[in-house]
C-alpha cells in the first residue's frame, strides 16, 4: 500500500527562538486486516535560506488511536548552515516503523524543531512531502 501525505510549507522568521516546533507534513495509515505490518516512510523538502544561520532538528512522530501524546519514530535528522549565506537544498530522509499493532490507525508527522540559539536570517522550508509504503509481513514473526 502506498500512502502519500499532505503538502506543507513553512517559513522561520528572523530571531526564531531555538525549541521552536513547525509540523511540516503528516500521512495517516490504517493498517488494519495486515497481520504484521512494516511501514517505510520517505520524507523531502526543499529548504531555502536567506542570509541564514540555523540548525533544525526533523524526525517522524506518530500517534495512534487512544494515544494522548505522539511518539518518536527513528533518529533526529539535523539540516544545519552554519555560515550565512542565500542557497537552496534537498532535505530527505526515510525511516521504516515496525513496531505496530495490526488493527491501528496512526497519523504520522514530520516535525521540524529549532536546534541551538535563535535562527539568523530567513529560512523556507518549501515542498515538504511525507509518503508511506505499508507492507504486510505476514511470515515474519
Amino acid at each position: 500500500m502506498l500512502k502519500c501525505g499532505s503538502q506543507g510549507a513553512v517559513t522561520l522568521p528572523l530571531a526564531t527562538v531555538a525549541g521552536a516546533t513547525f509540523t511540516l507534513s503528516t500521512v495517516s495509515v490504517d493498517t488494519r486486516g495486515l497481520k504484521n505490518p512494516c511501514i517505510k516512510f520517505e520524507f523531502a523538502s526543499n529548504v531555502v535560506t536567506t542570509a541564514a544561520v540555523i540548525t533544525l532538528n526533523f524526525q517522524v512522530f506518530k500517534q495512534c488511536r487512544g494515544q494522548l501524546v505522539p511518539i518518536p519514530v527513528g533518529p533526529i535528522w539535523t539540516f544545519a548552515r552554519l555560515v550565512a549565506v542565500t542557497d537552496s537544498n534537498t532535505f530527505s530522509f526515510f525511516v521504516c516503523d515496525c513496531d505496530i499493532c495490526d488493527e491501528d490507525c496512526c497519523t504520522y508527522s514530520v516535525v521540524a524543531t529549532v536546534a541551538g540559539v535563535a535562527t539568523v536570517g530567513v529560512t523556507a522550508i518549501n515542498n515538504a512531502t511525507l509518503s508511506a509504503i505499508v507492507v504486510d509481513n505476514a511470515d515474519c514473526y
